[in-house]
Order: C-alpha cells, then sequence, then structure tokens
C-alpha cells in the first residue's frame, strides 16, 4: 500500500472581480425579461363570505368625458373594479380578458369599471397628461366598459401597491373578491355569476 499523500483540494474562492461580473449577468438577465411576464397570470380569488365582506371605499374620480364619477352610481350592480396603467406590461395583457367579461356580463346587473393609474404609476403630473396616453389606449385596444382616472390618494385608499389589481364589489358595496396580478377570466366569471345568484 502506497503511503503517498493525496493532494489538499480547496474550494476555489472567486476573487471580487469574477463575483461583480456575476452578479452584473444576473442583473442583465433580470432586465431582459419583458415586463408582462412580471406579473402573476390567472389569479384566482375566492369570493369572502357575505358576513366577512368589508365596504368599499368611497371616491370620486374624473371619467373619459371629465365628469365626476362616484362609486355610489354603480351601487345595485356587481362592479369589477381594475387598477391598471398603460406602462404596466401586465395590465395590458389582462385588457383583452376584461374586455371579454364585459362582453359575457353587459345585459346583467354588472359592468367592468377602469381605473387608470398612470399617473402614480407612470410619475405623470397632471390628469390632462393621462388622458392623453389614456385615450388613444382606449379606442385602440377597443376597450368597451367605462374608464376613470385615478390618482395616489386612490393609490392609498385601496392600498395598491402592484399593479394590475382587481376588486369586485357586491351590489351593495362590498369588497366580495380582491385579485392582485392578471386575473384568471374564468374565476372571474365563476365569482361574478355567484354573485348573480345571490351569493
Amino acid at each position: 500500500m502506497s503511503n503517498a499523500r493525496l493532494p489538499r483540494t480547496s474550494a476555489r474562492v472567486l476573487p471580487w472581480s469574477s463575483k461583480c461580473t456575476f452578479a452584473f449577468s444576473l442583473m442583465l438577465v433580470f432586465l431582459c425579461i419583458p415586463p408582462p411576464l412580471w406579473a402573476q397570470r390567472d389569479v384566482q380569488a375566492k369570493l369572502i363570505k357575505p358576513q366577512l365582506r368589508a365596504e368599499a371605499p368611497a371616491f370620486q374620480l374624473t371619467g373619459e368625458s371629465g365628469t365626476k364619477v362616484k362609486l355610489s352610481l354603480y351601487r345595485g350592480k356587481i362592479v369589477l373594479l381594475n387598477f391598471w396603467a398603460t406602462d404596466c406590461g401586465g395590465c395590458v395583457l389582462e385588457v383583452p380578458e376584461l374586455i371579454e367579461v364585459e362582453r359575457v356580463f353587459r345585459r346583467d346587473d354588472f359592468t367592468v369599471v377602469g381605473v387608470d393609474m398612470d399617473m402614480p404609476y407612470g410619475g405623470l403630473k397632471t390628469s390632462s397628461e393621462a388622458w392623453k396616453r389614456v385615450r388613444p389606449f382606449i379606442v385602440s385596444h377597443g376597450m368597451n366598459y367605462p374608464v376613470l382616472m385615478g390618482n395616489s390618494a386612490i393609490e392609498r385608499l385601496f392600498r395598491i401597491n402592484a399593479y394590475p389589481a382587481s376588486f369586485i364589489i357586491d351590489k351593495s358595496g362590498r369588497i366580495a373578491a380582491k385579485y392582485v396580478g392578471i386575473v384568471s377570466k374564468d374565476n372571474v366569471e365563476a365569482n361574478v355569476r355567484a354573485l348573480l345568484s345571490g351569493k
């Protein structure tokens, strides 16, 4: 049996410059991921039991025509309140789903209401600046539901920290479900049907 000693092995330690290069490469990979892929997809939500539903925060926002619109205007209808922005990739991907939900239920006591958040999300200073982005977007995407202009106050009111964000509000004005990310159309439709049947 040989008495030769095996060579000592040790873990290779990356020099500082290699660590920086590796971190920089990871950052580049992350930045190359298209923004639409950052949002959660097919988000589902269970309906909150009626006795546990909280009143939706009251608000008054401006519509596309310049008229002031209160949430209470929709009392007696089920509302899918969707917070979105034109530069939000996930929001843009979600719009066709919302158009379809509006088309399916438009003859019932239901409406989608979009709340554009271009001011806080995109750092725009005025609503007129935001509408210059939003109006062409509404037309080019064929949005078939009303859009209101949001602001940082309503963002705080609904405690929104990610987009898109959606709330189903029941006929009594209470929050029945909340989604953060791109909604599952099938799940939204199932929840709306349940609410229309009186649940």
